[in-house]
């Protein structure tokens, strides 16, 4: 699994400069006018759960990437620590943010924090490392400090295994970690862990979402 994760590792490192093109649905990414209204329409739902949510005070974003959450953090928070693995990524973050290049599976957080949010990241995390993961959430949060997550929704055939082939805009292929939960399944999950969270979908099933209860 290693070397899956070094490989997912390269491949977010080499599509920093087309992941905003997914996100904002332009070029390869643009689809037929009513998917299209279906993903504004479950992309703002994101955003008014995430404000309700009020990420306040001192914010951990795990996985920041590009900066697509980050800009909407920064507002709502004292200070932002946004971390990510790749340089490549950060570069196109936003500078008001703390920026921290460390890779997840072996960072420790030096000091904790009032939020814990990652975007897009959960369902990166292979079986293995799962409860590895839950643990460096538990040692980043203060006593009452809170989660956020965000993440994709299942497809409607799911394939089998955790891992999936993607392609970048010149060809080039990777094999990354790619695993979909449900609501109720994620949440009895990470209750064994010692994390309360409140999960749902989005209206048209595009995106999980939810945090503490």
């Amino acid at each position: 699994m290693s070397e899956i994760l070094a490989e997912q590792k390269r491949y977010y490192a080499e599509r920093a400069p087309e992941y905003d093109d997914w996100w904002y649905r332009r070029g390869r990414y643009a689809r037929e006018p009513e998917r299209e209204r279906c993903w504004l329409v479950d992309v703002a739902e994101l955003e008014e759960r995430l404000q309700s949510f009020a990420p306040r005070g001192d914010v951990l974003e795990l996985a920041a990437g590009t900066g697509i959450w980050t800009r909407r953090l920064v507002p709502a928070a004292d200070r932002v620590v946004a971390v990510d693995a790749n340089a490549e990524t950060l570069a196109l973050n936003t500078p008001a943010a703390e920026l921290v290049v460390a890779d997840i599976f072996s960072w420790r957080p030096p000091q904790q924090f009032d939020v814990v949010f990652f975007s897009f990241w959960l369902s990166h995390v292979p079986e293995e490392r799962f409860a590895e993961f839950w643990a460096l959430v538990r040692s980043a949060l203060r006593p009452d400090g809170r989660v956020f997550l965000i993440d994709s929704g299942p497809p409607e055939v799911a394939g089998d295994g955790e891992l999936q082939v993607r392609q970048l805009a010149d060809g080039r292929e990777f094999t990354i970690v790619k695993r979909f939960w449900q609501p109720d399944e994620l949440a009895e999950r990470v209750a064994g862990l010692g994390f309360e969270l409140d999960l749902e979908l989005t209206g048209n099933d595009l995106f999980l979402n939810g945090g503490s209860a």
